[in-house]
Parts: structure tokens; sequence; C-alpha cells
């Protein structure tokens, strides 16, 4: 059950009872963290690790013409998938702005998958819904799926010791089905870690059976139960963006240097004509990855970001890397700014600390 105003997952009574602390995030209770948020990360990064993302958003478009509608209402070339396919992509306003960024799966020729951001799902929804085409389908499906985002390098192992064969898992950005228990799992070769892994979607009321059993045969991969705190970590070791933070609709995908998700050779797509003068003229501000140049307290979100004396912007997102043992964030700085080691100091309680513009990823696998 939930407060009254936050949603709750079908796994929330699997999150309390392994002693998760559970947290506000977009409108429903998550858990941050179950044991710690380092050991979490070390175990993505190191074998392999399960997170809820049940409360992510799932919406689905049906119709002959979804795919040149979608095309429009997206900026990455949704004509390009073939069915079994997804790409990263973002949904924009009129301004160029970023409502959300998202999956597209083509599950069918004439249908597709939406996987949005848990926040964004009811305003997702409602755009697409005032700019719907005659004679096209699109629900809401959110409330019936549960998510598991299963992520390492013995993900596939993993597969081969719950289905006890060798499994061929989806190539990267494929979805493919599997039953497993007598329940459909779609299965996609996502991630928001950096490392290998899957992001698996089925009926929400086989949630726990699914959670318990891959918990069960993982231990001997070192398999654990992860939280939003590494989920965090995890993403911006990699400098993958948070909506809402590093992405909001004052923001578009150029200065965040996303670009290569935006196809301006298509002739429409909303916020196209704003985003093509700005490829022409440049953007005015680049969303950076910085890492603290010595040992201190991390950087977080709305630290302010100094340059020569003058305050030019602030963090926003960061943490301390458990990987690199170092404060590492994001922020948006002026243009001219925006270059590799250049130096810059980050306000942390009062005090500014050196920190240093660096190349993307911050965390590269040894």
């Amino acid at each position: 059950m939930s407060d009254g105003t936050a949603k709750t997952t079908p796994l929330y009574e699997q999150h309390q009872q392994a002693g998760a602390k559970i947290i506000p995030f977009g409108g429903w209770l998550m858990p941050v963290q179950y044991s710690s948020i380092t050991d979490e990360h070390q175990a993505v990064r190191n074998n392999v690790g399960v997170f809820d993302i049940s409360h992510m958003g799932q919406l689905t478009v049906s119709g002959a013409t979804s795919a040149a509608w979608l095309n429009r209402m997206l900026t990455n070339n949704v004509e390009n998938l073939e069915p079994g396919a997804g790409q990263y992509t973002f949904l924009l306003n009129e301004r160029g702005g970023i409502i959300d960024d998202l999956i597209v799966y083509r599950t069918g020729l004439e249908e597709f998958l939406l996987v949005v951001n848990a926040s964004r799902t009811e305003e997702d929804f409602a755009w697409l819904r005032k700019h719907l085409a005659d004679g096209l389908r699109l629900e809401n499906r959110s409330a019936d799926f549960a998510g598991l985002a299963i992520q390492g390098p013995n993900v596939t192992e993993l597969f081969n010791l719950l289905f006890r064969r060798a499994v061929e898992l989806p190539l990267r950005n494929q979805i493919a089905t599997f039953e497993f228990l007598g329940v459909n799992l779609a299965v996609a070769r996502t991630g928001y870690t950096g490392e290998d892994g899957v992001e698996i979607f089925f009926p929400a009321e086989d949630a726990p059976t699914i959670w318990n059993e891959l918990l069960a045969k993982g231990q001997p991969l070192g398999i654990r139960p992860c939280g939003l705190g590494a989920r965090d970590t995890l993403r911006l070791e990699m400098c993958y963006p948070l909506n809402g933070n590093d992405l909001t609709p004052e923001h578009n995908p150029i200065e965040a240097g996303l670009g290569f998700f935006v196809d301006l050779g298509k002739p429409e797509f909303v916020g196209r004509e704003v985003l093509t003068r700005l490829k022409e003229s440049g953007t005015p501000r680049k969303l950076v990855p910085f890492k603290m140049k010595a040992k201190g307290p991390p950087p977080r979100p709305h630290y302010f970001v100094w340059r020569d004396g003058e305050k030019i912007s602030e963090v926003t997102s960061g943490t301390l890397s458990p990987s690199l043992n170092q404060g590492i964030g994001m922020a948006y700085v002026p243009a001219g700014d925006a270059k590799l080691g250049r130096e810059l100091e980050i306000e942390i309680r009062g005090q500014k600390f050196p920190a240093s513009i660096e190349k993307k990823p911050l965390y590269k696998k040894p």
C-alpha cells in the first residue's frame, strides 16, 4: 500500500521484507538501497544486480500509420526499426525542449511499445493523445506490467541458470519474448548502467514470482537486489542523463550532447526547426561531465559551478563515484567553457572545491 499519494509497484512488499530503505521518487515509493549503495553498485559492475523498474511507463501504439506518426512525434528515425528492434529517442515540445527521453520498440509491423520515465508517463500520454492521428490506437498499459532491469557481466550466465540451458539473449537494442514459469517475458537488451544487461517486462501479477526466482537462482553468481542509489551512481559514471535533472523542457538534445539520437534528415518532427537552427548556429551552453580534483564532499544537484571567480552554472547531477572513489557530476556550462580539461570550482556548503571537465564516460571498464 502507499501513503495515499505516492504509488507503489507490485514488488513493494518484497522490498519491505528485504529491509530496503524506501523513499519517494517521481510520485512512487521506491527502494533507494538494500545493503549499501556501494555494495549494490559493485555487484552490477562485477557480478549481476536486479532493479525494480515497474514504476516506468509503458505506452503502446498500433495502427497502419503508427510508424509514420511516431516518426513525426519522436526525434530518432522510427522507420529504421525492424520488428524486434528498439532505439533511444526524445519526445519534444515545439521549442525543442525535452518532454521525455525514452526507448521505443517495434514489437510488430504496426505495433510499438514506448518505455517512458515514471514521472512523465501521464504527461507523455496526454501529449501523444493530443496529437494522435486518425486510425491509431494509443494505450497507457503501465498498470498492467511490471519491469526489472537485470544488469551486470553475469547476466547471460544467470539466464542460462534460469532456463537450465544455454540461452541466446537478444542483441543490443533488440527485444524478444521468452516463456519462463508459464509467464511471457518481453526481454530487451538495454540498460542504464554501462554494463551488459536486459530489461524485462511482464504481467504485474507475476512480479513477486519472477523477482524471487531471479534472486534465488542468481545466488551463485553474486546477485544483489539494487535500489535507486546504485542506479544513479552507475548511470552517472557513464554520463547517462537523468530526466528531470539533466534533461528538462528547458533543455534540448543538442546542448545535452545527444544529437546522435536526433535525425534532422527527417522532413518533419516536433521541434525540428528549432534543433536545426541550433545545430547550425551552435548552442550557448553545453552539458559537460566533470570530476572533482581532490578528496572531499561529493557534488550534488543545484550546487553552484564557478569559473574564474564567476558563478556560471549549477550542478544538474552529482555523486560520489564508487568505482573512481571521487566526486563526479554533470552541469550545463557556457559553450566557451565546455572544453576538456577546463578547470571549474564547485561550491559545496559555502566552500569552493576544484574540478575539471572530463571526457565521456567518466568510468571505463578495466
